[in-house]
């Protein structure tokens, strides 16, 4: 990844942070990475884990970012949900634990202005 993405991920991801801390989420982890793959954001709503991806985009190039969740994409995102789940080392969490994938979308224009956020949530069915 060249490290004008990786500035651009970072900076999506501290947008993506402040928007749901923003709307009463509180924030767990974040880049949560295990041999399943990466999650950028994890975090509680209620009595709800939400695992978030974030996906931020300057001008639609590649496309637009809400459809950026490939199938085995989601499917690798599942895995890391279930993992972080099963390594919760402080017991916070049950068996029945209620949790979903979320998606927040940081779109800007080509010259980095912010355009909009869009907040998915259960982006991913499973």
């Amino acid at each position: 990844m060249s490290s004008s993405n990786r500035q651009l991920g970072e900076w999506g991801e501290r947008v993506a942070r402040l928007h749901l801390e923003g709307k009463g989420y509180v924030v767990r982890a974040t880049n949560f990475r295990c041999r399943a793959g990466e999650i950028d954001i994890v975090a509680e709503q209620g009595d709800q884990v939400v695992f978030v991806e974030v996906k931020a985009r300057r001008g639609d190039a590649y496309g637009i970012a809400e459809e950026s969740i490939s199938p085995a994409r989601a499917e690798r995102l599942a895995e890391v949900a279930e993992e972080f789940l099963r390594a919760d080392r402080d017991g916070e969490f049950s068996s029945g634990t209620q949790w979903r994938i979320d998606l927040v979308c940081v779109n800007m224009d080509r010259r980095g202005k912010l355009l909009a956020i869009n907040h998915i949530e259960n982006a991913v069915e499973f």
